[in-house]
This record gives C-alpha cells, sequence and structure tokens, in this order.
C-alpha cells in the first residue's frame, strides 16, 4: 500500500525550516491548530465528526498552518478523485522539498511515492511485473502457511493474546520478506526501521533517521542480491535489469514495498479482526461464508482506509479545481479517509456493512500512485479473516482500554488483548 509515512518527517521539516527563517518559535509546534492535525485524528475506528462537516461544506478547505504555507484539505470523493488523478497538474517529486523548503537531496528516500512521471513510470515498470496476480500467485500456499503458523502460536499461549504482536505484525513481516527474498531471520530490523516512521509525535528528525537507516540496510541487502540474486523480488529486477537500474534506486523500491506492505496490512489486521470481534453478525458472516469475504474485505478496507491522507500534492500552476482557485506551489493534502465516508459513495456510509456490494474506495490511493501492492495485500487480509475466525470460533475481546495512535498517517491501535476461548 506505498510510502505514505515518510510524509510526516519531510513535510514537518519543511514547515520547521520555513517558521525558521519567518521567527516562528518552534517550541510551540506541539500548539498547531486542530485544523492542521484533523485528517490524522480519529474517534475509536471513525474519522473525528469535523472532518466530515468540513467534506458536507467545502469538500477542499483551506487549512490554517501558521507558517505562511498554503496548504489545501481535500475530504470529498470526487474532488479527491480529480487531485489524485492529474499528475500533470500536481506533482509529487522530492524536489518540491529540496533547497529553500529546508531539506537536501541527500534526503530522498528514493521509491515511486517521491517521483514524477516519466521517472515513476520507469520505477514503477521494474515493479509491475512482479505484481502481477501470475507472479503473486506463487506466495499463496506461504501466505496460507504462515497465517496457519500464527494461529498454531496463538493457541499455545495461556491467557490472553495480543493479536497486533502475535497475528497481526508477524504475517505481513513473513509475508514481505518472502517477497523481496530477504532473511525472515532480519524480520527485527524491518519491523524497527518501518514503525519508527509512522507517529507524528516521534518528530521528524526520528523519521528520517529511519528512513536513512533503512535505506542503509537494505542497501547491504541489494549489494548482496547482486552479487548473487535470488527468485525474490530484488533477484528478479537484478537479474532481468541488471545495470539498468542502480543500487539506491532498488533500496529505495525495496524500502516501499517493505513499509508499504508491512504496516499498512498489519494495521488492517488488526482493526478488521476488531470489527469482527464488536460486530458479530460480520463474525458470524466470514466464518461462514467464503463467497462473501470479497465483498467483507472491500468494504473493510473503504471503512478503515488505516492510510488516512495520500502524498502531498504540490500544484505545479495556477488551477481550479471543483470551483476552488489553488495557486503554484500551494501543497494539497488529500483524505483518503474522509472521501471514502462521502455519502456520494451510497447511504449510510459512517458504518461498516458486511453485506454492502463493494464500492470503488480509495483506500490504495487512485491514479498512477495507485498502491502497487493492493492486490498482495487483499490476499493476505481474505486468507487471515475467515482463518482466524474458524479456528478461534469464541475469540472475544479481553477487559483492557484499547490505546488508539493519536495523530498518525497510517492509523492504528497499539494493543488488541484477546481471549480465544
Amino acid at each position: 500500500m506505498g510510502l505514505k509515512s515518510r510524509v510526516v518527517g519531510l513535510v514537518t521539516r519543511w514547515y520547521l525550516a520555513r517558521a525558521q527563517r519567518k521567527g516562528f518559535d518552534l517550541s510551540k509546534m506541539a500548539l498547531l491548530p486542530d485544523a492542521a492535525l484533523l485528517p490524522l485524528r480519529r474517534t475509536g475506528l471513525d474519522p473525528v465528526p469535523e472532518l466530515g462537516e468540513i467534506r458536507a461544506r467545502e469538500p477542499i478547505s483551506k487549512v490554517n498552518i501558521p507558517f505562511g504555507v498554503n496548504v489545501w484539505l481535500v475530504s470529498g470523493y470526487e474532488e479527491a478523485k480529480t487531485v489524485l488523478s492529474d499528475a500533470k497538474g500536481f506533482s509529487n517529486d522530492f524536489s518540491n522539498l529540496v533547497g529553500e523548503h529546508g531539506a537536501s537531496a541527500s534526503h530522498s528516500p528514493g521509491g515511486l511515492g517521491f517521483a514524477d512521471p516519466p521517472e515513476h513510470t520507469r520505477l514503477r515498470k521494474l515493479l509491475t511485473p512482479e505484481f502481477t496476480m501470475r507472479r503473486l500467485s506463487r506466495l499463496t500456499p506461504g501466505i496460507k502457511a504462515i497465517i496457519e503458523q500464527r494461529l498454531d502460536a496463538m493457541a499455545a499461549i495461556d491467557g490472553p493474546v495480543d493479536l497486533v504482536e502475535e497475528f497481526a505484525l508477524p504475517i505481513p513481516s513473513l509475508v514481505i520478506c518472502e517477497l523481496l527474498g530477504v532473511p525472515y531471520e532480519e524480520r527485527g530490523e524491518f519491523q524497527r526501521h518501518s514503525m519508527t516512521r509512522f507517529d507524528l509525535f516521534a518528530g521528524a528528525t526520528a523519521s528520517l533517521g529511519a528512513i536513512s537507516e533503512s535505506l542503509e540496510y537494505l542497501l547491504g541487502v541489494v549489494r548482496e542480491q547482486r552479487e548473487n540474486p535470488g527468485d525474490g523480488l530484488l533477484g528478479m529486477i537484478i537479474k532481468e535489469h541488471g545495470d539498468e537500474v542502480e543500487d539506491m534506486e532498488l533500496a529505495g523500491l525495496a524500502d516501499g514495498v517493505l513499509t508499504g506492505g508491512f504496516e499498512t496490512t498489519a494495521s488492517m489486521l488488526t482493526l478488521g479482526a476488531l470489527v469482527l470481534l464488536q460486530d458479530r453478525d460480520s463474525f458470524k458472516l466470514v466464518h461462514d461464508d467464503d463467497a462473501a469475504v470479497h465483498d467483507f474485505v472491500e468494504e473493510l478496507l473503504r471503512y478503515l482506509t488505516v492510510v488516512q491522507v495520500a502524498f502531498p500534492r504540490f500544484a505545479r500552476e495556477d488551477m481550479t479545481v471543483a470551483g476552488v482557485q489553488i495557486s503554484k506551489g500551494d501543497v494539497v493534502v488529500v483524505s483518503l479517509a474522509g472521501a471514502d465516508r462521502d455519502p456520494v459513495l451510497g447511504s449510510d456510509m459512517e458504518r461498516v456493512d458486511p453485506t454492502r456490494p463493494a464500492t470503488s474506495h480509495l483506500a490504495f490511493g487512485y491514479g498512477v500512485h495507485r498502491c502497487i501492492g493492493a492486490e498482495l495485500a487483499r490476499m493476505e487480509l481474505r486468507a487471515a479473516y475467515p482463518a482466524l475466525v474458524r479456528r478461534f470460533p469464541s475469540m472475544r475481546l479481553a477487559d483492557e482500554e484499547l490505546n488508539y495512535r493519536k495523530v498518525s498517517i497510517v492509523y492504528g491501535v497499539e494493543r488488541l488483548p484477546v481471549l480465544l476461548d
């Protein structure tokens, strides 16, 4: 599902640099107006009500940022699609953050998320063959085996079981290791590099540091694969493209696959399990009806939209979007979670409906930057949910208050303790 987490460190660093030149007191950073953080806040599983109110009133609204930066929040579904599909009018390129905006070219994380066509097109073509259903199908037996291994491990635990630690984190971690061709015994490094970047309160320095460490680690993996290419994604790209792709480019692509496919899928597995535990009708449906799992997963993706905002877009020129004047250089932030609750998609979109026909949600983004790993994520979710409820049909929430992330690009809960019998 993409590199969204990097927005935290990079854009915050950019804002801070501009703020310093304008004499802004950086100690007041924590006093940002709620409107600036609104797309990243939730009440339980739901976006805060204010986001829906803004969407109904102004699907494209000006955000009050105190650093002299023009920022627009897009929360309407159709408006979001318009922005996300316009790669000519809006730029994702990292160069927008270089120079006067406080970041240097050395901070570039590489990968797809901060690249524009034609560079984005070239890089995506390297990955696309590895994410076709034909290539991904080879992972199906492994995914099922990984899930069964985790369920066996959970069954052996006495007392409450934390679904985050025992189920949601290990499954995508193992799958991504297998996909990349990286040893699973190094999964601890993967998790550390990925998770450091997702909480806004970790700060820009921590986020940029985690990106740097991750790239350095993966650069070593790429060099090993260059010497002895395997059958995973890295090895296959090296075999097929050789010197056409540089080591740092390949490390950036691998890092994007790692962070996008690990934390986002883990959050979906966790919060989807929570929905099942809170809604016994959904639990029973997934337990009893294989045919219903496809639409249920799509409804969960829409309802939860764990990647709350898309990469920031930078306007290349003055333009009008849905009647709103946007100036060259303005930053446009698309609330994916807000757009996926827009009533234009259907009735009662604030409620999860396990029988709702699949909608054209934006949980994986839209346009040229749509998540390249969407089908892999679906494969994991469609296999994991039924296996979980069928192995533990009496599973229920333990009596413990849930600690949701406060302000985060990728939404989630820190622990999900359950009783299995």
